[in-house]
C-alpha cells in the first residue's frame, strides 16, 4: 500500500490522546477509537506512521499492534489471558533447574535465585524449585496471590506482559520486566542462560543467533511500550 496521507498529529480529547492522519482520527484495526491515556504512547504510534516511507510496511507497527492488541482484544479476554499467565507460573523457567552436582546448577541458581527472591518478596509468595523436570506444584495461595496480581494490571500491560512472558517463557521475568527501571538486556540473558550454556559447550549457531536477535528486539519493545503506556 502507498503513503496515503501527508500530515501526522497527536490530538487530545476527553477520553485522551489520539494520532490522526490529515486530521482524521485513526481507529484500531477492529474498528474501535485508537485512543490511549499516556501522550508519550500517542506520540510513540505517530511517530511510527511518520517514519513510513511512500510504500506502507506493516512490519514498522509494533506500537500500533500492541494498541490495537490491548484495545481491541483483552479487554473482552481478561480471564483466559490471566489463565494462560498463570500457566506459564506453573512451569516457570526460572523454577525447574538442572541436577545441584552439575555445574550448570550453580549459574542457574546465581541468576535466577535473585529474580526468583525478588518476585517472591514483591508479591508474599513462595514458588518452589525443582532439579529435573519432574513438576511441583506451587503452593495454592501463592498462585492466587499471583492471579490477584495479574488482575489488577490494565489492557496495556497485560498486552506487553503476555508478549514478555512467552518470550522468555517465564512470567518471573515478564512481571520483573514491568518494574521500573528494569534492565531488559539483563532479563533477556537470564532467560537465555541454559542457550548461553550450550553456545558455550558447543557453539554459536548463525540462525539461532539471528533469531535470538529478533526475539531480543521483540522483547524489548514489549517493555518500552509498557513504560510509554505509563506515562
Amino acid at each position: 500500500m502507498k503513503r496515503f496521507y501527508k500530515a501526522v498529529t497527536v490530538e487530545e480529547g476527553e477520553a485522551g490522546y489520539h494520532v490522526a492522519l490529515d486530521g482524521r482520527p485513526m481507529k484500531t484495526q477492529g474498528g474501535r477509537p485508537q485512543v490511549v491515556a499516556a501522550k508519550a504512547l500517542a506520540e510513540a504510534l505517530a511517530a511510527e506512521w511518520d517514519a513510513q516511507g511512500e510504500k506502507i510496511d506493516p512490519a514498522l507497527f509494533v506500537f500500533r499492534d500492541m494498541t490495537d492488541y490491548a484495545l481491541d482484544i483483552v479487554p473482552g479476554t481478561r480471564d483466559e489471558l490471566v489463565a494462560k499467565l498463570l500457566r506459564y507460573a506453573e512451569t516457570d523457567t526460572l523454577c525447574y533447574r538442572a541436577d545441584p552436582d552439575e555445574p550448570l546448577w550453580h549459574r542457574q541458581r546465581d541468576v535466577w535465585d535473585p529474580l526468583v527472591e525478588a518476585l517472591e518478596a514483591r508479591e508474599g509468595i513462595t514458588l518452589e524449585r525443582v532439579s529435573g523436570i519432574v513438576a511441583k506444584p506451587h503452593p495454592k495461595d501463592s498462585m492466587a496471590r499471583l492471579q490477584a496480581r495479574l488482575e489488577t494490571l490494565d489492557a496495556f500491560a497485560l498486552a506487553a506482559l503476555e508478549q514478555l512472558t512467552s518470550l522468555a517463557a517465564s512470567l518471573c521475568i515478564g512481571l520483573a520486566a514491568l518494574e521500573e527501571g528494569a534492565d531488559g538486556e539483563t532479563l533477556w540473558a537470564a532467560a537465555n542462560l541454559e542457550e548461553d550454556w550450550q553456545v558455550e559447550q558447543w557453539g554459536e549457531d548463525e540462525e539461532a543467533a539471528e533469531r535470538r536477535a529478533r526475539r531480543l528486539g521483540s522483547f524489548l519493545k514489549a517493555m518500552e511500550f509498557v513504560a510509554l503506556a505509563r506515562r
